[in-house]
């Protein structure tokens, strides 16, 4: 066994089932379904999906029924191209629903500027990058979002992600430097990483103190290479299926969960593969990944 008992607690995410930036991937899935299948294949934990019930009772209720606890949920800060007082408002009601449901961490991910949910922007050619006064904003509004974590004794996790300006090795560098690691920590994703083009290993033993959430989700280099060959935009990636599970790609994660392990990671590891579920049963890649995992880190 790699990591310590019970220091390292295995989720799934709904984007499988129900797909938030293409509704129409998944439409018939219901929220019952997604968190039975999830407990089915053996997990303790999920992200908050759409289709997910915004009363906290009643989803404690469900979730308590199979097993399951909330591990986070993806906030969207639009701290480049508004008003600090906007985003901090929306944040709060964020962080109260998610204190409610016993989250520790909050997932934020700038969206100024993103490109990710326009379905014919190429992804690589068009990738936003920040200005200086932008970086600026970011940093600033990051440190307030964290703050406001803070006060629950909760932790913000910023979540570098494809088609926004913080996707690339450098620019999750830059963030960490122009912020105070006691209010913004990191989100490692191993998917995102792959997909940018950058070594995941270098990235993670780079910035290990500052991870508190990670995100494990693989790549099929295949389709990724016709993404940038075709000009593609991240939701035709998905589409095509630049994502898959842990174990189903080419991302080597025994050499991840060693440094994880190490490194004495506490917290959430969470598969997460925006796929077609018509094309790839949540179910089944569920399980594989859950197989996939206990073989390689003894979790």
């Amino acid at each position: 066994m790699m990591f310590k008992e019970h220091a390292v607690r295995l989720a799934i995410a709904p984007i499988a089932w129900t797909n938030d930036d293409m509704p129409e991937l998944g439409r018939d899935n219901t929220f019952e379904q997604c968190i039975s299948e999830m407990a089915l294949a053996g997990y303790e934990g999920s992200e908050v999906g759409n289709k997910y019930p915004r009363s906290p009772e009643r989803l404690h209720r469900a979730l308590e029924l199979r097993g399951l606890q909330i591990a986070s949920a993806w906030f969207s800060a639009y701290l480049t191209a508004g008003p600090y007082e906007e985003t901090a408002k929306a944040f709060i009601a964020h962080r109260d629903f998610l204190h409610e449901m016993g989250a520790k961490v909050i997932v934020v991910s700038e969206q100024g500027r993103s490109i990710q949910g326009q379905m014919d922007t190429p992804l690589f050619a068009a990738k936003p990058v920040f200005t200086e006064k932008e970086w600026a904003a970011l940093a600033a509004g990051l440190g307030g979002l964290g703050r406001l974590a803070a006060e629950k004794d909760m932790v913000l996790v910023y979540h570098h992600h494809m088609g926004t300006g913080v996707q690339t090795a450098a620019e999750i560098t830059r963030l960490m430097e122009l912020t105070d690691p006691g209010e913004v920590s990191l989100l490692f994703d191993t998917g995102h990483l792959a997909f940018a083009g950058e070594n995941p290993l270098e990235v993670l033993r780079a910035h290990l103190p500052r991870i508190k959430h990670v995100h494990l989700k693989d790549i099929r280099p295949g389709v990724v290479q016709r993404v940038i060959s075709d000009g593609l935009s991240f939701l035709q990636a998905v589409k095509a299926g630049a994502f898959t599970v842990p174990g189903d790609g080419c991302i080597a994660f025994a050499e991840i969960f060693e440094e994880l392990a190490a490194a004495s990671y506490t917290g959430w590891f969470v598969v997460e593969a925006e796929q077609d579920p018509a094309l790839a049963d949540p179910l089944e890649y569920a399980i594989k990944a859950r197989r996939y995992i206990r073989e390689v880190s003894g979790l």
